[in-house]
């Protein structure tokens, strides 16, 4: 009964390591290396093998590496195989972690100071309280109360928004379709940790932007296939969008000449918002898997219907 990780392979030598200490009598397996594909009971994947049922007959569990599965087709894993999200708490950390430095990197004006900087300007800009500036998150599962947490200590004002309801202390919620045009109008920086499905995809576009205050800005650490580009250029160009920092693209990475890349009103990262830690993630992995053959529920187990 043999372990199979298929995603980063310095994080994978990691894995190994962590689960020679902590699951000896397991066989673990690192991606192209494999045992007989029989013998594979639990696979963690960041892009599943094309046909996972074919090539794993026996497959018990699948893991993502990471906290999101768009990556994944759905009608490739087996409908009898749980599909679960990595839940691991320095995921969680690293986020909020990330996003409260964007959030105070357009609060205090950064993209504008960065680009005086590359012109050799020295001129202030009139600091903005933080009780005037109005933070929204798009949202609001575990990243996203995580960081709406972190976020109060900063004394902006909170809202968040849900495709379901939520009660937060502290923080004003609004849900589905009907909620969405009040919370757009109440933020002056929008996040966005929605998970990418049919129904999000492109969600951040021309009609959300001008929904959003004038000079508004944006923090995109979903995905991003949420956002649709060219009206964020056309957003930052015509003003409606003071500045955007962005930690997801699509493709990734973006290709050379992309105006991204340029723009003196976006800061970009590739893609590092959040990692998964190799210790506390294979800590996670064989918890899961014990509750697993206990027949307990799974923490992380993804709904398929809901796409998350």
């Amino acid at each position: 009964m043999s372990f199979l990780y298929k995603a980063n392979p310095v994080r994978g030598a990691e894995w190994a390591r962590h689960f020679a200490a902590l699951a000896p009598d397991v066989p673990f397996h690192v991606w192209p290396d494999q045992p007989d594909p029989a013998s594979v009971r639990h696979l963690a994947t960041w892009v599943p093998p094309d046909d996972i049922a074919g090539t794993f007959p026996n497959l018990e569990l699948v893991f993502s590496v990471g906290a999101g599965v768009d990556q994944f087709d759905f009608t490739k894993v087996p409908a009898h195989v749980p599909l679960v999200r990595m839940l691991e708490p320095h995921i969680a950390e690293s986020m909020v972690e990330y996003v409260s430095l964007a959030v105070l990197a357009l609060h205090r004006d950064l993209p504008r100071f960065l680009d005086q900087q590359r012109r050799e300007v020295w001129k202030e800009i009139q600091i903005t309280a933080a009780a005037r500036r109005r933070v929204g998150v798009m949202g609001l599962g575990q990243l996203g109360q995580g960081v709406l947490e972190r976020l109060k200590v900063f004394g902006f004002p909170l809202a968040g928004w849900n495709r379901s309801p939520r009660r937060i202390a502290g923080v004003d919620c609004y849900t589905g379709a009907e909620g969405l045009a009040a919370f757009l109008a109440r933020t002056d920086i929008l996040v966005c940790l929605l998970p990418l499905t049919p129904e999000t995809r492109g969600i951040l576009n021309a009609s959300l932007f001008a929904a959003l205050p004038a000079g508004a800005m944006l923090v995109n650490v979903g995905r991003g296939g949420h956002l649709v580009q060219d009206d964020l250029l056309a957003a930052l160009d015509g003003g409606q969008i003071a500045a955007a920092m962005l930690d997801v693209a699509e493709p990734e990475p973006l290709p050379a000449g992309h105006p991204f890349w340029r723009h003196e009103k976006i800061i970009l990262t590739p893609h590092i918002a959040s990692m998964t830690h190799p210790e506390t993630a294979v800590r996670f992995v064989l918890d899961t898997i014990a509750r697993h053959r206990r027949g307990e529920p799974l923490p992380g187990l993804v709904d398929r219907a809901r796409g998350y």
